[in-house]
């Protein structure tokens, strides 16, 4: 019998070599048999959903994704734009740290202008037009929204309006003072509180030296900015710590290799499993097939008030490859979840559970600071709408608390089980490390619908969690990870704008 123990980059044996581990637990033959034809139609049905799940990714428009695009784009560009207006009141350190981290405020100056031609071409929303126009007032486009508001003249009201704002705020002193001052009564009736206004009401106070106005205007500006900043600021400095403090162990890791290979083993028989590929892919079609279309039932349903239901939807979906794969793959090789995968915590191997946890996060994070100054050089972005979740920002306190149980707990737990547990696992048996974790997690990257760069995130995140099961032979580290990834993802969306 052959060490069950997989060097990283180490070439897989064929299939029929027997890949048991020397303790002699796994003796007991396996005793499933697959229809071919059932086998084929699971493919058909989970192959199908995939193909849908892209071709909705690419042909179904992103802003009908939100339920009310105008009222989350206006939220989402005005909190963007009161964080850089607090920016400008922090620390350098702060305000270096920050763009290091994310990037250059002149390109989120880029997108919202950006985001907000696409909304008025598809909306024709007569106050995102009025906010599009305030944007391109603000950071350098003055003519292009001055003409842009000599159209608005002979429309409909209230577009001529709105189109006197936009003249007297940014076209110069060519208006009368008291004809400003109604200006200015008008735009306090019409225009929400928050950072359009402010930005109006202050070109328009300019225009006339209300110095009172001005310096009421600068002190919300002031008081909003600190607010975002103090929130944010928080997270910033958790991610910088979880950043450093894994890179240190990542580097211990790196150094270690050379000199004792299995420093983050603490369990077997990890990967490549003591189960078949061919019973193991037959398991993911079926289990993945049925756990489709329970998906399929679920959004089939308006959307499900009661929070306790829809926070079964993630655990039904996955009951049906998880009970194939106990039955089917445990089972007969007499391991349960815990031994299978790795799931149990032994106080020996602690320390290197949470190295390992550490390092491959830290792995992660570097990773989105490169793909972020990549994007930013290649001029790429992800859609906003790929990012802002309603149910992070405006659901009630129970709704909130479903989604970040379904984001933090069950995303992390059942996809790791499924996608690394299992995919990945089936895949090593045919293939070295390297190819086995590409296509795994090109598949996970694929299901999440994503345009380029989430896709590439998402694949990457992949990859190094199929790396830490290969190189601990535990699920624990991958899942944590991808619990800390998700959790730092929803923070930040609600530390924004919630």
């Amino acid at each position: 019998m052959a060490d069950n123990t997989v060097q990283f980059d180490q070439p897989q044996e064929p299939e029929e070599i027997d890949a048991r581990p020397l303790s002699g637990r796994f003796t007991k033959p396996f005793q499933s048999e697959f229809s071919r034809v059932v086998n084929v139609f699971s493919a058909v049905i989970l192959f199908a959903a995939i193909g849908t799940i892209l071709w909705s990714s690419a042909t179904f428009p992103k802003l009908d994704r939100i339920e009310a695009p105008d009222r989350a784009l206006e939220l989402m560009v005005s909190r963007m734009m009161e964080a850089q207006d607090g920016l400008h009141h922090a620390p350098v350190w702060q305000q270096r740290l920050t763009e290091w981290t994310l990037g250059s405020s002149e390109k989120e100056r880029r997108q919202a202008i950006e985001w907000y031609r696409e909304l008025v071409q598809t909306t024709g929303d007569p106050l995102s037009k009025l906010r599009l126009a305030i944007l391109q007032g603000e950071f350098g486009q003055k003519q292009d929204a001055l003409d842009e508001a000599k159209t608005w003249q002979n429309l409909a009201a209230p577009m001529p309006l709105f189109g006197q704002w936009i003249e007297a705020a940014y076209g110069g002193p060519t208006v009368k003072a008291e004809r400003v001052g109604e200006l200015q009564a008008a735009l306090a009736e019409t225009l929400p509180a928050g950072w359009f206004y402010n930005s109006l009401a202050a070109r328009l106070a300019q225009q006339t030296g209300d110095q009172v106005l001005l310096a009421s205007v600068a002190l919300q500006r002031e008081v909003r900015g600190k607010w975002l900043q103090d929130r944010s600021e928080r997270l910033m400095i958790f991610e910088i710590a979880c950043l450093f403090i894994g890179s240190a162990v990542l580097l211990s890791l790196v150094w270690l290799r050379n000199r004792q290979t299995e420093a983050l083993r603490v369990h077997s028989p990890g990967v490549p499993p003591p189960w078949s590929g061919g019973i193991g892919t037959a398991v993911l079609l079926r289990g993945g097939a049925l756990g489709a279309l329970i998906t399929m039932v679920f959004l089939s349903f308006p959307p499900i008030e009661h929070a306790s239901l829809r926070a079964l939807a993630i655990p039904l979906a996955n009951l049906p490859l998880l009970a194939l794969a106990y039955v089917h793959l445990l089972k007969p090789t007499e391991l349960d979840f815990r031994s299978g995968f790795g799931l149990h915590i032994d106080r020996t191997t602690l320390s290197q559970l949470i190295g390992a946890t550490l390092a491959v996060i830290a792995a992660g994070l570097w990773g989105e600071w490169v793909m972020g100054r990549a994007a930013e050089w290649f001029d790429l972005a992800n859609h906003w709408t790929e990012w802002f979740d309603p149910n992070l920002v405006w659901a009630s306190g129970s709704a909130l608390t479903v989604s970040l149980l379904e984001y933090v707990i069950f995303a992390p737990v059942f996809e790791e089980l499924a996608f690394r547990g299992l995919l990945f696992a089936v895949l090593r048996r045919r293939f070295s490390f390297v190819p086995a974790a590409l296509l795994s997690a090109s598949i996970f990257a694929l299901a999440h619908g994503y345009g380029l760069i989430g896709f590439v995130s998402v694949l990457w995140s992949g990859f190094l969690w199929a790396w830490i099961y290969e190189k601990t032979g535990s699920l624990i580290p991958g899942m944590i990870a991808h619990a800390v990834n998700n959790l730092l993802v929803s923070l930040t969306v609600m530390a924004l704008l919630r």
